[in-house]
């Protein structure tokens, strides 16, 4: 059986069988889960760009004080004095 051949026996199995029945108040369940669904994710999201934003803050008062660019004192000599 090709693709073709398939294809028909699908269309003539729906064309025969009527549309399933679809229960009169699944629709404002569909709703309320789907804005339910919205605000988890929007929460999500918004959780999200929080923590981000607070992490580049800790690392940018971070590098303020630590100041890890600048290269530390040598400490293996010590300097010379009265030369």
């Amino acid at each position: 059986m090709n693709r073709a051949e398939r294809e028909a026996a699908v269309r003539l199995i729906m064309e025969r069988t009527p549309p399933p029945h679809v229960p009169a108040d699944l629709h404002p369940e569909v709703v309320r889960r789907g804005a339910r669904i919205v605000r988890r994710r929007r929460a999500a999201r918004r959780l999200m760009w929080l923590l981000l934003c607070a992490a580049a803050v800790a690392f940018a008062v971070w590098a303020i004080v630590a100041q890890p660019w600048v290269e530390p004192p040598s400490e293996t000599t010590p300097p010379l004095r009265d030369w």
